[in-house]
């Protein structure tokens, strides 16, 4: 059984786990005599999968079961021998899986999936779950491209499942005090945000490593690692994090660590779809006036204007810089000068004032002319806001969709789908930056490149086009490999 039909099935377990302890109370002794203090039933823990064990995907599916508060019925990974064998001995009783479609057609009673593979195969697994009336917590960036993060959004609403996307910073309750400073006008009109990352720390404008199928570790399935991406034998350093360099499989250092950072000003100021995108990357010089192009990799630095339009947070339009690769900005005036920029934070620039802080939203600080900077009051490790985020997922997922608890999270769909698709809209313009047309003119004798891409960018946010270069909507989507197709 599977589709509209699983869905169905699942909703009246998910009732069941909701209301059937309380409408046989009358029946039954109290699970705190039985059991003791924090003794959950079996009957009210969600069976939880993981697509991706190893890794970040280790910490998702522990924090989400958090200590036997849930039970783990099935994990998959393409390396079950590999990344993912720490997990495995940990959850014994957990039936094992190569291939995420194959466990989902399998295991009929999951109630919750964690996604936590490379950024290329987030949405074949979470449109697989979803329709199934699987719940999800997807690992950010939530998909690959545009088109994937706008078809989840609408997915998750059609099938009713509760939603997190894994941006943890998101739950960290330090970005309350920067929404407070900015709902209370504190820095006044905001026309500009600084948004920058010391990412990427994986080998970047380089050629693309060469297939050599003999050194593939013997565990790893790497068809199911390709997954949607076009068949190529095995390229070494790809398993298990180089490829976050690599278009065709991951989404750069804006994908990495975008979510993270934008995510701060994205909710504060209630930005919607950006009207327009522009950039620049850095360059490797190979010879005199030779520059490296990879054009299936990522840059090794870029910087990438984004335009919002006012919002009701703030009246005027505001432009978003994001920087990578070590480049940070510059003070603006009201910021002092003896105040470091770090390898990655925020700025945003108000006319009366500066908010900052650093990845994730921690350690906001606010300075206004003429006093003394005031600091967030609010502290929390990370480690224990990454679990709270996870935590909160599962719960509105016993609460169901729609609940309070699901509108309380801090990155379900609803809100993360609109702010990933800001953040891969970078993306559309830095692999746009590179787009050649006929050369016009030479210089030493040599033909000069003709960059047709390197222009502002106009977006239309609701149809999801580039109105003023057709030649860029070709990064909207992918081509998906045969098996792989979503819809």
């Amino acid at each position: 059984m599977n589709g509209k039909k699983t869905f169905l099935k699942k909703i009246k377990r998910r009732k069941f786990i909701k209301n059937g302890v309380a409408a046989s109370s009358i029946f039954i002794v109290p699970r705190h005599v039985l059991g003791g203090n924090g003794f959950t039933a079996p009957s009210d823990k969600l069976a939880l999968a993981a697509i991706g064990s190893g890794g970040k995907g280790a910490s998702d599916i522990s924090n989400s079961e958090s200590k036997g508060k849930e039970k783990v019925v099935a994990l998959c990974d393409v390396d079950l021998k590999g990344s993912a064998l720490e997990t495995i001995k940990k959850y014994p009783k957990a039936r094992k899986y190569e291939d995420f479609r194959e466990m989902l057609d399998k295991e009929k009673n999951i109630d919750a999936v964690t996604i936590s593979t490379p950024d290329h195969t987030h949405a074949p697994a979470a449109v697989n779950a979803i329709k199934r009336g699987i719940h999800v917590y997807v690992q950010k960036p939530l998909t690959h491209n545009v088109n994937e993060a706008r078809l989840l959004t609408e997915l998750a609403r059609e099938y009713k499942v509760v939603t997190q996307m894994g941006n943890q910073g998101a739950s960290n309750p330090d970005q309350l005090k920067i929404q407070e400073w900015i709902n209370q006008k504190k820095i006044g009109s905001i026309s500009r945000v600084d948004v920058w990352t010391d990412r990427p720390i994986w080998p970047s404008g380089n050629p693309m490593p060469k297939a050599n199928k003999s050194l593939k570790p013997k565990g790893l399935n790497w068809d199911l690692w390709l997954g949607p991406a076009k068949n190529t034998e095995y390229i070494p350093e790809m398993h298990p994090f180089n490829w976050r360099g690599w278009w065709d499989y991951g989404t750069g250092a804006l994908g990495d660590m975008g979510c993270h950072l934008i995510d701060v000003p994205f909710k504060a100021l209630a930005l919607k779809y950006p009207k327009s995108v522009e950039c620049s990357i850095g360059k490797i010089l190979t010879g005199m006036y030779q520059s490296a192009y990879t054009p299936e990799g990522c840059p090794p630095s870029a910087a990438v204007s984004l335009i919002f339009g006012a919002t009701e947070k703030n009246d005027t339009d505001i432009q978003m810089t994001w920087m990578d690769g070590g480049i940070k900005p510059f003070h603006p005036e009201l910021l002092p000068a003896d105040v470091p920029i770090d390898d990655g934070g925020v700025m945003i620039i108000g006319e009366k004032g500066v908010i900052t802080c650093n990845d994730y939203g921690y350690n906001p600080r606010l300075y206004l002319k003429g006093e003394p900077v005031i600091k967030g009051d609010m502290k929390k490790d990370l480690n224990v806001s990454e679990f709270d985020h996870q935590r909160k997922w599962v719960d509105a997922c016993k609460e169901g969709f729609d609940s309070k608890k699901h509108r309380e999270l801090t990155s379900s769909f609803d809100y993360s789908g609109p702010m990933t698709e800001t953040v891969l809209m970078g993306n559309i313009a830095i692999r746009s930056y590179m787009i050649e047309g006929i050369s016009k003119r030479k210089e030493y004798g040599n033909p000069v490149p003709n960059y047709i891409g390197r222009k502002k960018l106009l977006w239309d946010g609701d149809n999801m086009k580039i109105t003023n270069f057709e030649e860029a909507n070709q990064f909207v989507r992918r081509i998906y490999r045969k098996g792989w197709q979503i819809s």
